[in-house]
């Protein structure tokens, strides 16, 4: 389980996250929504050690995590689907793969199957297609698979994925939407970050809403489903 405790993070001069409490349970997917600018990636990156938080404390099945390098995050389990893409665009789809993987840790939250160049290839044929390719010859739906398959080769023990569906046509939306409740229904432990409600409520066992550095709701897709007055006031749906 990924456990955030009361973190208090800035960027430069800027109190971004005042106090952030949530939590990713094993085998499950957490959507953390909210309008642009409300400190989402900001989480993302406190997580991953590139905006330390000030405060609070981020934990790993227990273990803390608060403090450590990027890397050393990294080696402990958090895999990252960055807000972008950013696939290394002089490399091939093969090398930004190789170039991500390491071998599955246990409790890696996937039942202990590992994921390599195979497995990643199965849920991305085109990928497979695509491998002498180098990544800036991509689409941008080919790219953020090929982010997403990156993150995976590193055998996350959670998958952050932040705004996956960003700046994509509604077709490969969709593609990535199956591919999240793939992921989910093979017990894969995701934190997905996203603006998009129809992909974040879709994928999710549990949703967060955050607005000004603040969880402001928390609750089952089901019930904010229900609350027309989160979502018209926190969400803009």
């Amino acid at each position: 389980m990924l456990e955030i405790e009361d973190v208090h993070t800035y960027r430069g001069q800027s109190y971004v996250l005042q106090g952030v409490s949530m939590r990713v349970p094993d085998g499950t997917c957490t959507t953390l929504l909210g309008r642009n600018g409300m400190g989402k990636t900001t989480l993302i990156r406190s997580l991953m050690g590139l905006s330390p938080p000030r405060a609070g404390h981020i934990r790993l099945d227990g273990e803390e995590l608060t403090g450590l390098q990027p890397f050393e995050i990294a080696q402990k389990g958090l895999g990252l689907v960055p807000q972008g893409r950013h696939v290394f665009p002089s490399l091939t789809v093969e090398e930004n793969l190789i170039l991500a993987s390491r071998e599955a840790a246990r409790g890696n939250g996937d039942g202990g199957a590992a994921w390599n160049l195979d497995r990643v290839y199965e849920i991305f044929p085109n990928l497979r297609d695509r491998r002498r390719n180098r990544g800036g010859e991509l689409s941008g739906g080919e790219q953020q698979m090929l982010a997403i398959g990156r993150a995976l080769m590193t055998n996350p023990r959670i998958l952050l994925m932040d705004e996956p569906s960003e700046g994509l046509a509604p077709v490969i939306v969709e593609r990535v939407e199956e591919v999240i409740r793939s992921l989910r229904g093979q017990h894969l432990s995701i934190l997905l970050v996203e603006q998009n409600y129809r992909v974040g409520v879709s994928s999710a066992d549990h949703v967060y809403i955050l607005s000004k550095g603040v969880v402001v709701w928390d609750g089952s897709p089901q019930e904010l489903d229900a609350a027309e007055d989160v979502k018209h006031t926190y969400l803009g749906v």
